[in-house]
């Protein structure tokens, strides 16, 4: 057996497909002129169909996913990998080796990054590189839909776009020796539910093709060639799962409620729009978190007031009177949009971003927000504001949002009489003056992925220390408990909205903090109601405290296995 990063649940057992990076091709041959002219049409026929791949993407599994091409997209814009290749053309290279040569070095420059993201970028220059040499060769692009039996795939990485083409009913699972749990191809896999173990070290020695190989995509291991009896546990895990997610679609219509009569509200993460549905066939009471930013990706210009106000409307209609949390646009750290000409930074996730950005572009700000104060006669809307660290930033905020009244009052607009405001906790200092901010809002919302990281100092896409990002910290407990009494002291509520909320083993431990409201993807909501009806609140409160008390993750993760 061999184990690697458990990247989506689900089990698969089947013959093994080799996946190889490289390609059958023929260099290309002619003029100068002809290889500029070459690598201008391999770029433009790249540009379409990524452009192609992302809409069916968005269609078929949610904006979310199909916004990990605009990146590459915009790659193909760019003047650090258009101008040297058409230099290296200029100077004699043709233009397959010119491509190969500046995509090789552009590669090693961002996988030596000190920042999680722009390493990430590597894995998407090798994904343009590839597509450009393919369209420059003429070489056929590879089409899953053409194999006949049902494979589990082994590589060294996936691509994202070779992820986003992966038919379940053909791609039984994958298997590689590269990736992370946060990389793009993961992320897919997840969206598509297709089993996934990524970061198998020997993973291409120890397999050849025309293997059988059994992969646990909840276990992250994988099994080469396993007798009937491994074989036979697998089967039942996945039997004993399929029952499970049978069973749990009967709780959707039923509130989440623990034995001892404690009820807390199950909300849904959504991205677009057309992700409502989803939300709400799963039984979401809510969108804890409507996410702005991906508005004002994959284009080349800002959003206007119209068009904002039109998918926020359709968001809060849609979702039938059920309360709509919308989060003011947060860019920067990991989404960088191009034509709001955001500064190079050492570490983005530090700096201009978020709401820091927002206030410092109140026209752009401006905007937002006049499209929110629209969209709220159309349901039950409430504003978050991302990235709070000061009282000072939430008072000009609110301020903002208040002129942003008036002048739609003075055109003569029919507004509601007030909407409810909140901020995300993400950053330690405003978890330790929770209690003052809560005098200024409605509502915190816990942002767990960033408040983990910055806690404990870790970059959480980070291979060689992401065993240092813990959620169960005792560190990241207390302030998490500091920011609920806080709250609670001045009758606020709490939600979380980071992937935390939906972690399994956290939920009784946030039950017992007092957290009001869970928010997750769509996919989590079922799986965490069945266990908050399984749990006691009293009990989940006896746990909390002693998990306060304790110095390590490991002895928080023991007394939470010891919760009967």
């Amino acid at each position: 057996m061999l184990t690697g990063i458990a990247a989506s649940p689900g089990i698969a057992v089947g013959k093994v497909l080799l996946v190889s990076p490289e390609l059958d091709r023929q260099e290309t041959h002619g003029v100068q002129d002809d290889q500029q002219a070459a690598f201008q049409q391999a770029l433009t026929a790249s540009k379409n169909e990524l452009m192609a791949l992302r809409q069916r993407v968005s269609v078929q599994t949610g904006e979310a996913a199909a916004a990990v091409f605009d990146a590459q997209m915009l790659m193909l814009d760019d003047p650090n990998l258009v101008n040297p290749v058409c230099q290296a053309i200029d100077d004699g290279v043709d233009a397959v080796q010119a491509v190969e040569k500046i995509t090789q070095t552009l590669t090693a420059l961002f996988a030596g990054m000190e920042n999680s993201y722009m390493r990430e970028r590597a894995a998407d220059i090798n994904d343009i590189s590839r597509r450009l040499i393919r369209h420059l060769t003429g070489s056929p692009q590879l089409d899953w839909t053409e194999m006949n039996d049902p494979v589990i795939l082994v590589a060294q990485d996936l691509t994202p776009s070779d992820t986003a083409q992966l038919d379940p009913c053909k791609v039984l699972g994958f298997a590689t020796q590269s990736g992370g749990k946060t990389s793009h191809s993961a992320i897919l896999a997840r969206t598509l539910e297709i089993p996934a173990v990524v970061g198998v070290p020997g993973l291409l020695a120890e397999i050849k093709g025309g293997d059988v190989i059994g992969i646990d995509g909840e276990a992250g291991e994988v099994f080469i060639n396993p007798d009937p009896a491994v074989v036979n546990r697998l089967q039942q895990k996945a039997a004993i799962a399929a029952r499970l997610r049978e069973e749990l679609t009967l709780l959707r219509d039923h509130p989440a409620i623990t034995q001892d009569g404690h009820r807390v509200e199950l909300a849904a993460n959504v991205g677009h729009p057309k992700d409502i549905p989803m939300a709400l066939a799963h039984g979401a009471e809510g969108v804890g978190l409507y996410r702005t930013e991906f508005i004002f990706m994959g284009r080349t210009q800002l959003p206007d007031e119209e068009e904002q106000y039109q998918a926020y409307r359709t968001v809060v209609a849609g979702m039938k009177g059920k309360p709509v949390i919308i989060r003011t646009l947060d860019v920067g750290g990991d989404k960088q949009i191009p034509y709001l000409n955001m500064p190079s930074e050492a570490n983005p996730f530090l700096g201009w971003r978020a709401l820091r950005m927002c206030l410092d572009r109140p026209e752009l700000f401006k905007t937002q927000l006049r499209a929110l104060w629209r969209a709220g006669c159309h349901g039950m809307l409430k504003i978050m504001f991302p990235m709070v660290s000061q009282l000072a930033e939430v008072r000009l905020a609110k301020e903002l949002l208040a002129q942003a009244r008036e002048e739609l009052l003075s055109e003569g607009y029919q507004l509601p009489e007030r909407i409810p405001v909140g901020i995300m906790i993400e950053i330690p200092a405003a978890a330790l003056i929770a209690d003052q901010l809560a005098r200024e809002v409605d509502f915190f919302s816990i942002g767990s992925n960033d408040l983990i990281q910055y806690t404990i100092g870790v970059d959480r896409m980070n291979q060689q220390i992401s065993r240092l990002y813990q959620p169960l910290h005792p560190g990241v407990l207390r302030l998490i408990a500091m920011v609920i009494e806080a709250a609670h002291r001045q009758d606020k509520w709490v939600g979380m909205c980071g992937e935390m909320a939906g972690e399994l083993q956290c939920v009784p431990i946030l039950l017992g903090l007092g957290l009001d409201e869970f928010s997750m993807s769509s996919g989590n909501i079922l799986q965490v109601k069945h266990r908050i009806q399984t749990l006691s609140a009293e009990h989940c409160r006896n746990l909390a405290a002693k998990c306060l008390a304790v110095g390590e993750a490991e002895e928080v993760r023991r007394l939470v296995e010891s919760l009967k």
